[in-house]
């Protein structure tokens, strides 16, 4: 939402508990209080305005990845779940803040913080028209913590740990028991968007559901391709806090920055993501164009199973050859800060690292001698990003003054992760992550990259060692009642990561949208990658 056209907006308050619970650890244990946006009569005013027009974007990224919500990783996939799906919470995609999505109130605690009911919104149904039951919730959970491959377990089992299981306790309240205590179930709760039980109760079902998605939110897919872009219209069975006020939404998705620019130059699109920091200037006046400090990184990876890599000192040389401020100059139009912790300088919990990968061609130089490497020759891997590819030309051209040579071989993500990645060839990737679309806490965005088997022990094949010590830092301060104690915790696995950089942030970017104003009301632009029209109004 922009900030002259903001809905009413209430609080999302504290969890409710037994009254066996006092009020002081109702106080200092679980309380949420999270701001929220409601639906209200602005809502019902834009959707009115909206009837009968076609919202029309242009993502910077093609689509790489189904859209079961399960596992969907992709940027585009991401975007359009944000308006297909709900879970019971979800976390608004411009403020982050947590609001009531298809849980009809607060979820209610019980006195000692194992147990969870939720309550679901009446009415609610799935965009083909089946209603959303408790039992919907119990098994959309119970897919993901106990999946039927336990050897591919889905990408958000690594955000619930601390969940036992999901019941139906009747046909609109979902029960869950949790391992430990939690602070912070209800915002987490989003990660897991409710699908239709009968939709993808087997593994043929979710297969076909994958490119087919069916859910509860504001819209429903009609198409998508990665040639055709993706296309979008209103779900009239919709009665939550967020309806649509667009019948249609078109998307175009494109990695080239030129043809974004041109398509909002031309009138193609009403609204375009990841403006080429070059264009910023020429746009403003004309257009809006948002600046958003961000989490996303562009970051290295390494195999760290195969020499030289396999020594961390390699992988610390190749941080400390590169002179960020030059890089963050010259590729990003300076739209961008140098990482000095896997956290950006604006997350509300950043520490900085006790590693800090300062330009330091000496101390890179010495590393590699003392690993005893010298003359290195490597193949670079890249994903298509046009950050990256703006990025790692420079990347490759400072390290050849520490005496390593690297070639380029860019290619789009899907291939990088389904192909170059899994094969013992592989030894370095740049790419870019941003798992704060499915938020901004510590313990979500370590999770996504350090925790469970898909990043560290199928991509960069970090030890059993590293990955349980991880595991056991971050599952600790999962547990751990004191904000103090948790934070300290979380100190212990960020020095780690940036000490051992099996994957590691160069930068983190700012993250700009552009959009037409005389078009577009109700919009603005997030700090993660993707766009999202959840109240937004064509015009004109």
């Amino acid at each position: 939402m922009s900030t002259t056209d903001k809905p009413t907006r209430r609080r999302l308050g504290p969890v409710r508990r037994g009254r066996a619970l006092t009020l002081t650890a109702a106080a200092t244990t679980l309380a949420l209080g999270l701001a929220a946006c409601s639906g209200g009569p602005a809502s019902t005013n834009a959707v009115e305005g909206g009837k009968g027009k076609t919202i029309e974007a242009t993502m910077a990224f093609t689509l790489s990845s189904g859209f079961d919500p399960a596992n969907a990783s992709s940027a585009v996939a991401t975007a359009v779940n944000q308006h297909i799906f709900e879970a019971l919470v979800d976390l608004d995609p411009i403020t982050r803040e947590p609001y009531l999505a298809l849980a009809k109130a607060d979820p209610v605690a019980s006195g000692d913080g194992l147990t969870y009911t939720v309550s679901l919104r009446d009415g609610a149904k799935f965009s083909d028209g089946s209603p959303v039951t408790a039992e919907d919730v119990a098994w959309s959970f119970t897919r993901v913590l106990k999946p039927a491959d336990p050897a591919a377990p889905p990408l958000m089992q690594g955000f619930i740990p601390f969940i036992e299981a999901v019941t139906a306790k009747d046909a609109t309240t979902a029960e869950f028991k949790l391992k430990y205590p939690f602070a912070l179930f209800a915002e987490r709760i989003s990660v897991v968007k409710i699908v239709p039980k009968a939709k993808t109760g087997d593994a043929a079902a979710a297969k076909a559901f994958d490119t087919a998605p069916i859910g509860s939110g504001p819209f429903k897919m009609d198409s998508a391709s990665k040639e055709s872009g993706i296309k979008l219209s209103r779900n009239d069975t919709y009665n939550g806090p967020r309806p649509a006020t667009a019948d249609a939404m078109t998307w175009n998705t494109t990695t080239e920055a030129a043809a974004r620019v041109s398509d909002l130059q031309g009138g193609r699109v009403q609204a375009i993501e990841s403006v080429p920091y070059l264009n910023v200037d020429s746009l403003k006046g004309k257009y809006t164009v948002d600046v958003k400090q961000a989490f996303n990184q562009v970051f290295l990876m390494f195999n760290t199973q195969a020499a030289p890599f396999n020594d961390k000192r390699v992988r610390q040389a190749l941080h400390y050859a590169i002179d960020k401020d030059a890089v963050i100059k010259t590729a990003l139009n300076g739209y961008g800060s140098p990482a000095t912790s896997y956290l950006d300088e604006g997350n509300k919990d950043y520490q900085k690292a006790a590693t800090v990968y300062d330009y330091n061609l000496d101390k890179a130089k010495a590393l590699l001698a003392e690993a005893g490497v010298s003359n290195l020759s490597i193949q670079l891997d890249t994903t298509d990003s046009s950050i990256v590819k703006d990025v790692a030309p420079l990347v490759v051209e400072q390290w050849k003054k520490i005496g390593v040579n690297a070639s380029l071989n860019t290619v789009p993500s899907a291939a990088i992760y389904g192909d170059v990645v899994p094969k013992d060839t592989f030894r370095v990737l740049m790419a870019t992550g941003d798992p704060s679309v499915f938020g901004v806490d510590t313990d979500l965005l370590m999770r996504w990259f350090y925790y469970g088997e898909t990043w560290p022990g199928k991509r960069y094949r970090w030890s059993d060692a590293d990955r349980k010590a991880m595991a056991a830092l971050l599952d600790q301060a999962a547990q751990t009642s004191d904000e103090a104690a948790r934070k300290a915790l979380w100190k212990q696995a960020l020095d780690k990561v940036a000490d051992e950089v099996p994957l590691y942030p160069i930068l983190h970017t700012k993250v700009v949208t552009a959009y037409d104003p005389g078009k577009l009301t109700g919009f603005s632009g997030a700090a993660t990658t993707g766009l999202y029209f959840l109240g937004a109004s064509r015009n004109g």
